[in-house]
């Protein structure tokens, strides 16, 4: 009855974890979610009437497929101030980053194709490639993102049709490839001319150090692709994103977001580009930077105080979350299990691995709870965690 393709498919680990969260008390390290205390409410409330009262009709019609123009040229003249190499032809507004990476996967992929992912990786760009039907190889990564000379090694003998990548902050694990790996990065794909996938919905969400040009701005290639989303930085739930790619690229999203839903929401974009017109966007940012900051080092010092000595984690130097590694011989879904008992929640690391692997490692998200909840929170995980003895 199903079409062929459904049958491997099973339901987002976060969101059934995230079921669980309903249940009173509970402290949820588990979504990757922003903060709703600090959602502009009242900015976004003005914008909205501003919209209403000036632009009610067209707001509240169908759009063009593309996305709101104003709103297209506001992503352009920040990614390219100069015009140098972009214009309104290279953008589409998508709904959600997340259908992004579905039209790149109904574009690009045929069932067997190969597509080559950092190792962990997002869980939402996976279930995307396999719903496709897509071969998915891991390539490893450390403290610094994709390992670039293993990445050669593998195309010795593969050559992928996608290869996806976060540089900055990823999802899960926080980290940010740098410069020279960056360059290495678009040299190989040039070498070995495979479509270069930059997911960026964290890169905002810096708090120390030089923010860094995509992967897209160096290359300037018809082969990459560069994703970013304002469901991190203003609110996810307008659901409004952009892809960026060669114009004849662009053409075929449109065609294929047509047969998807016609265009995105048009009332949020307008409300979207009000606000970055009017609704102190920047202010906004060191808003949540600064108290993103502030989550994170709370979360790194109550780790220090109550995790067993044999676990490691990293600073990531934004974003929202910290990829923890547990001693060999623990799993990770069990502790959770035993956390939830606790009402606490985070997500099993092993979730985020394409081959299965990973059962001592978890994702912990720091940017929506409140520093008195990560205290506790930890607390109780690490709890758990010295009770537990690894099964070696």
């Amino acid at each position: 009855m199903y079409a062929e393709r459904i049958a491997g498919l099973r339901s987002s680990a976060i969101r059934d974890i995230l079921k669980l969260m309903s249940r009173p008390g509970i402290i949820s390290f588990a979504g990757g979610l922003p903060a709703p205390e600090l959602f502009p409410i009242k900015e976004i409330g003005d914008a909205a009437a501003k919209v209403l009262s000036r632009h009610g009709s067209s707001a509240l019609q169908y759009s063009i497929t593309e996305g709101l123009i104003p709103l297209r040229e506001k992503i352009i003249k920040k990614l390219d101030p100069d015009s140098k190499y972009l214009s309104l032809e290279n953008i589409i507004i998508t709904q959600g980053s997340q259908q992004g990476l579905d039209l790149i996967s109904k574009l690009f992929l045929d069932k067997g194709d190969t597509v080559f992912t950092e190792t962990p990786s997002y869980l939402g760009a996976l279930q995307s490639f396999q719903l496709f039907q897509a071969n998915i190889f891991a390539i490893p990564s450390d403290e610094k993102g994709i390992q670039t000379e293993e990445l050669g090694k593998k195309l010795k003998t593969h050559r992928p049709g996608l290869l996806y990548l976060m540089p900055n902050f990823q999802n899960p694990t926080g980290a940010s490839i740098p410069m020279d790996r960056r360059y290495r990065l678009v040299e190989i794909a040039g070498k070995h001319d495979f479509m270069l996938i930059e997911d960026d919905p964290y890169g905002e969400l810096i708090f120390e150090g030089e923010k860094l040009p995509s992967l897209f701005s160096l290359a300037q290639s018809k082969n990459f692709i560069y994703m970013s989303s304002f469901s991190k930085t203003i609110a996810p739930g307008f659901r409004v994103a952009c892809v960026i790619a060669d114009k004849e690229i662009i053409k075929k999203f449109a065609i294929v977001k047509q047969g998807t839903d016609l265009h995105t929401n048009t009332f949020g974009q307008y409300i979207v580009n009000e606000y970055l017109e009017n609704g102190n966007y920047h202010e906004h940012i060191n808003l949540l930077r600064e108290t993103y900051k502030v989550r994170r080092d709370c979360m790194l010092s109550a780790m220090e105080k109550y995790f067993p000595k044999s676990a490691k984690w990293n600073k990531p130097a934004g974003g929202m979350f910290i990829w923890a590694i547990l001693q060999e011989g623990y799993d990770a879904r069990e502790i959770l299990m035993r956390c939830i008992e606790k009402n606490v929640a985070f997500v099993p690391g092993q979730e985020f691995f394409p081959d299965g692997s990973g059962k001592n490692t978890m994702r912990l998200n720091f940017s929506n709870a409140t520093a008195e909840n990560i205290e506790e929170g930890i607390r109780r995980i690490g709890e758990v965690l010295v009770k537990t003895s690894p099964q070696i």
